[in-house]
């Protein structure tokens, strides 16, 4: 057997004699190029912002070799991976096909519920259904305005404030826990495939339905966005680990998420604690933070904190910090200030898609890294927003809800913005 220098200097021999031009071809023959994974939706990509992602990807994935360590992406869902909500398209779902169950107590449900929420929910929903069984929605019109008003309004249908007291403006909302309450007494599986019948009409539904919910109008579609399934489906072939990190209820986006190809493991939303098999009002805590009646959400530094526990395995209080660069998400997509830590907190890109929402818009448009990307919204984008956010002056919302100035992570003010990408 030929040795491995005599083989490679028989082949030179017979390329010689094959003539001079195979020869010079085989003596500077490499690696074949390597194939990298390609967008391919070109459509809807606002200027270069394709080639941008794509740049990312190649710097980041795997055609860069990454030593067998996969980098995270990390997506919000509602209005960034597909098109309007489906906490919204679940809810209403439900009121049409007498899913809701009636609470022992409605002031039992929220612990920022108002009293006046109470007692208007109380004398429109009635008490004549035994606690824990349906509620008539379909048909009782009144009782379906009600929960709509204290859920989308923050209001009772006269007027008066649903949700009282002090919570962290960075961490939840009331609003946004008292939907996932409404779905306390069924099994996590049911609510997921209530999630899935409110997908199938959502998407049979042309773009630009509404849906008529007790006698509120109510949007009545919804779209996976191409592109984002495109994107994600591009950064799982270069290698990257992609994870949803939603503000609604997580057995929702189990209806949905395997529509861009993720699975139950790669889903991160709000997690109401399971007892005796079915849903409560608890929600489970993050970081230091212990199991809680909703003090802690998916929201805003809630998804920091939850994507340092549950992705990067970090405990305790430092959860809520900034880990280092190795602990990071390489990239992150939303649309929204309930997105603006996780996606700020993304070492290669962020993806805004502009929803004229302030702090975003603000940190997406100071583009301080010279990392963001902001996109107009795939499907009835926003119009151009007149007047400039007010970034240096009330764009930061603070712990206890006021608005303050946002700081560049050195210190600085960032100036007020226009809007220039609709």
């Amino acid at each position: 057997m030929l040795t491995k220098r005599r083989w490679l200097a028989a082949g030179a021999a017979l390329a010689v004699v094959g003539g001079g031009v195979a020869s010079a071809q085989t003596a500077t023959a490499g690696p074949a190029p390597r194939q990298c994974p390609t967008l391919h939706v070109t459509k809807g990509w606002y200027g270069d912002n394709r080639a941008k992602l794509q740049k990312m990807i190649d710097e980041r994935g795997s055609c860069a070799g990454s030593d067998g360590a996969r980098p995270v992406a990390t997506f919000d869902w509602d209005n960034t991976v597909v098109k309007n909500d489906i906490s919204d398209a679940t809810l209403a779902w439900m009121l049409r096909h007498d899913k809701v169950l009636r609470p022992a107590s409605w002031k039992a449900t929220n612990k920022w519920l108002t009293d006046d929420a109470a007692a208007a929910l109380t004398k429109a929903c009635g008490t004549s259904v035994p606690a824990g069984h349906p509620l008539p929605t379909s048909t009782d019109t009144g009782c379906t305005d009600e929960i709509l008003d204290v859920y989308n309004d923050e209001k009772t249908s006269g007027g008066k404030t649903a949700f009282a007291g002090e919570w962290n403006h960075r961490r939840t909302v009331p609003s946004y826990v008292w939907i996932t309450q409404l779905f306390a007494g069924h099994t996590p599986d049911a609510l997921t495939s209530y999630a899935a019948k409110a997908r199938k009409q959502n998407l049979a539904a042309p773009i630009g339905t509404e849906q008529t919910v007790g006698t509120h109008k109510w949007a009545g579609y919804i779209r996976y966005y191409e592109q984002q399934r495109d994107l994600i489906g591009t950064l799982k072939k270069a290698g990257f680990d992609v994870y949803i990190v939603s503000a609604s209820a997580e057995p929702l986006v189990r209806a949905w998420a395997p529509g861009v190809g993720i699975d139950r493991d790669h889903i991160v939303g709000i997690r109401n604690i399971v007892s005796q098999g079915r849903l409560t009002t608890g929600v489970q805590g993050c970081g230091d933070v212990k199991d809680t009646n909703g003090e802690v959400l998916t929201y805003m530094d809630g998804k920091r904190c939850w994507i340092n526990q549950e992705i990067f395995h970090v405990k305790g209080a430092k959860a809520w910090q900034q880990q280092d660069p190795a602990h990071r998400a390489a990239f992150a997509a939303g649309d929204a200030e309930t997105d603006v830590t996780f996606v700020g907190d993304a070492t290669a890109g962020h993806l805004a898609i502009n929803r004229n929402k302030t702090e975003l818009m603000c940190r997406a448009y100071d583009n301080s890294d010279h990392r963001w990307i902001i996109n107009p919204m795939f499907i009835e984008p926003k119009k151009r927003k007149t007047d400039a956010y007010p970034c240096s002056t009330a764009g930061y919302v603070q712990p206890d809800g006021t608005l303050a100035p946002i700081h560049r992570p050195d210190g600085s003010v960032i100036p007020d913005q226009q809007d220039t990408v609709y």
